[in-house]
C-alpha cells in the first residue's frame, strides 16, 4: 500500500487538514498537551483516530504541527517585532504583540508555548522539551537581533542583549500567565508599558 492510500484510510470525504490542524491547536492551546486527548482533539478536528494518525501522525507529531501553526499565525507578531528599525521598537512590538495574541477574544486566553505543557509529568516530557525549545529559539532570535543594535549603536556598548532577551521573554510569558488568570488586554499592556520603562536609552 502506497503512503498516498494510507493517508486517506478514515478520512472522511471533504477532509480539511488545514482546517484540522487550526482546530487542533485550539485544542492544545486551551487544554494543554496533556490536557487534551485524543477524542478531544479527534471531536474537535472532525475527523476519526484512524484519520487523524495517517493525516498527522501520533499525538505528539500532531502538537509538533500544532506548535509550529501557532508560530506562523497567533504567534507570528514575534517574526515581525524582529524587523523593527530600533531595538526599543522590537521590545515594544514584542510585548504588545503577547498582549494582543493572548487575550484575542476570538482564541484561548494565553500562549500555547507557555501554557502547553506547564504541567506535563512523564507522558508529556517530550511535548514539554520541545516548548523548552521553542521558547530559548524566541530569546536567541531577540538576543541576536539586540546584539546587532548594540553594534549599530542603537543599543549602548555595555548593553546586555541575552539579559535583555530573557527579560522581554519572561515578561512575555507571565503576561500569557496572568492572561489565563483573567487580566484585561488594557492591566496587561499596563505591565507591558511599565517594562519598558526602564529600557536602556540608545
Amino acid at each position: 500500500m502506497d503512503t498516498h492510500q494510507k493517508a486517506s484510510i478514515g478520512r472522511p470525504r471533504g477532509f480539511d487538514a488545514d482546517e484540522a490542524l487550526e482546530r487542533a491547536m485550539r485544542v492544545f492551546w486551551e487544554q494543554g498537551y496533556e490536557g487534551a486527548s485524543l477524542t478531544d482533539l479527534t471531536s474537535a478536528m472532525g475527523i476519526t483516530r484512524t484519520s487523524m494518525y495517517a493525516a498527522f501522525g501520533n499525538k505528539e507529531d500532531l502538537f509538533r504541527r500544532a506548535l509550529e501553526r501557532y508560530t506562523e499565525g497567533p504567534a507570528s507578531y514575534a517574526a515581525r517585532a524582529l524587523r523593527e528599525p530600533t531595538a526599543r521598537q522590537v521590545a515594544t512590538a514584542f510585548l504588545g504583540g503577547s498582549v494582543r495574541a493572548t487575550t484575542h477574544p476570538d482564541c484561548p486566553a494565553g500562549c500555547l508555548g507557555v501554557q502547553g505543557s506547564l504541567a506535563a509529568g512523564a507522558p508529556g516530557r517530550n511535548a514539554r522539551e520541545a516548548l523548552v525549545a521553542w521558547r530559548g529559539e524566541g530569546v536567541s532570535h531577540l538576543r541576536d537581533r539586540f546584539q546587532r543594535a548594540v553594534d549599530e549603536g542603537d543599543l549602548p556598548p555595555d548593553a546586555d542583549p541575552e539579559l535583555l532577551a530573557r527579560y522581554l521573554m519572561t515578561v512575555a510569558n507571565g503576561i500569557a500567565v496572568q492572561a489565563v488568570g483573567g487580566a484585561t488586554r488594557d492591566d496587561l499592556q499596563q505591565v507591558a508599558d511599565l517594562a519598558l520603562r526602564n529600557w536602556p536609552p540608545a
